[in-house]
């Protein structure tokens, strides 16, 4: 028996404390595992910013990205690795690039799904260039914004048509807020996106792989309650569809890791915002959720190494627009998508290998979260955000959060 190390590599920004408690957790496992006549473990390290030649090798079988959205030269590193050193990443780094908010709403609007009314404007302001002018007196058209915020219909939302952690998003009510917000938006290319009112909930689903935790959201709320720690607000047919939704999105893209953001208007399920890769993955928000998404992220990227699971670099949609074009009820559909999505993310092999391999996992992670050391990642992370006079009170709510997961799991496996 042939003993071999697996690497997974953490590619860091600013990120505290998950990184903390995953390395934590990955080495009370001390996981060996025994997989085709060989025993497996892992090593977990932090990727380092550096020069490097095009042919380098790379140490790494699975790298966790968390900065290569907005990182060049960390972005150009992992497309390197994948096209030379045949890595796996979690997320493809072209789809990344390629596809924001704009493209992934028109995708899903091509499957079918229930994408709110969207227009495109262009921008109030640009950055000078020789051929600007000219451009814009031939082409460029005058558009009169009452006109354009009737089609649309009020109430909407003004927002970047590429994203940015709700930046520049604005709540246009009337004419007057909209030539304001439009005034303000500078040279940003802005989407107006109809809202969906009256809602019932609001759910964002955090997927890892073929993972997904359904979470009730208040984006009214401060940051520290938007997640909020509502439990069986789903019945199982919303969660099949939430979940069929979810996976269609990530495996269309190639995104391992992403959250979707959903509102229910009258029984209908409507998708607002689900380019997401790269989503929030902070005690100081998630709190009550966040020994979930750890757990998940170990499962998958233990099984992405230790299955040697493939990139692929390109993005593959025949699959879905041959489902498309068969004469298929909307839910009929989305379990289509689901079943392809389901087939990408290779779910069965998944869960088989968690059942076998992982069993230690939730005790070796309940273990940590209620330890000293988790503690102390929760307090690092408030002491980055927080006034030194809050540090106690927002560690202590956090820590609190997380016990209350913690025995409530205990509850349910007593």
């Amino acid at each position: 028996m042939a003993r071999i190390r697996k690497r997974i590599g953490l590619s860091l920004a600013s990120d505290i404390c998950w990184p903390i408690c995953y390395e934590a957790i990955m080495k009370r496992l001390d996981l060996a595992l025994p997989i085709g006549g060989n025993e497996i473990g892992f090593d977990v390290e932090r990727v380092t910013i550096e020069p490097f030649a095009l042919d380098q090798p790379v140490r790494y079988d699975v790298v966790i990205d968390r900065l290569t959205h907005w990182y060049r030269t960390s972005r150009e590193w992992i497309k390197k690795a994948i096209l030379l050193n045949d890595i796996y990443v979690f997320n493809n780094p072209w789809s990344i690039q390629s596809h924001e908010k704009h493209s992934s709403y028109c995708a899903m609007m091509k499957l079918g799904l229930h994408v709110p009314d969207t227009w495109m404007i262009p921008p109030k302001g640009y950055d000078p260039s020789p051929d600007l002018e000219e451009t814009l007196s031939r082409y460029a058209r005058l558009f009169d914004m009452e006109e354009l915020g009737g089609k649309v219909t009020y109430p909407f939302y003004m927002k970047p048509y590429d994203g940015g952690g709700w930046a520049g998003v604005s709540r246009i009510e009337d004419a007057q807020s909209f030539r304001a917000a439009y005034d303000g938006s500078g040279k940003r290319v802005m989407h107006l996106q109809k809202a969906v009112e009256p809602y019932d909930c609001f759910v964002r689903c955090i997927a890892l792989g073929p993972q997904i935790r359904f979470v009730r959201y208040d984006p009214a709320a401060p940051l520290h309650d938007r997640y909020t720690l509502d439990r069986d607000f789903l019945d199982r047919a919303a969660k099949e569809e939430l979940r069929d939704i979810t996976l269609t999105i990530n495996s269309f893209f190639g995104w391992d890791f992403n959250s979707c953001e959903m509102l229910r208007k009258e029984g209908t399920w409507y998708p607002i915002d689900f380019a997401n890769p790269c989503p929030d993955s902070q005690v100081t928000s998630l709190h009550y959720h966040f020994p979930w998404l750890i757990k998940a992220n170990i499962r998958w990227s233990v099984f992405c190494a230790a299955t040697n699971r493939k990139m692929n670099p390109t993005l593959d949609w025949k699959p879905y627009f041959r489902v498309l074009r068969k004469d298929l009820s909307y839910r009929e559909r989305l379990g289509a998508y689901g079943a392809i999505a389901n087939q990408r993310f290779s779910t069965a092999r998944f869960e088989e290998f968690c059942a076998k391999h992982l069993q230690r996992l939730d005790e070796v992670a309940d273990e940590f979260f209620r330890s000293d050391e988790a503690t102390e990642a929760i307090r690092r992370k408030v002491e980055a955000l927080y006034p030194e006079e809050e540090v106690e009170r927002f560690t202590a709510l956090f820590r609190k959060r997380i016990d209350l997961w913690l025995d409530e799991r205990e509850e349910r496996s007593s």
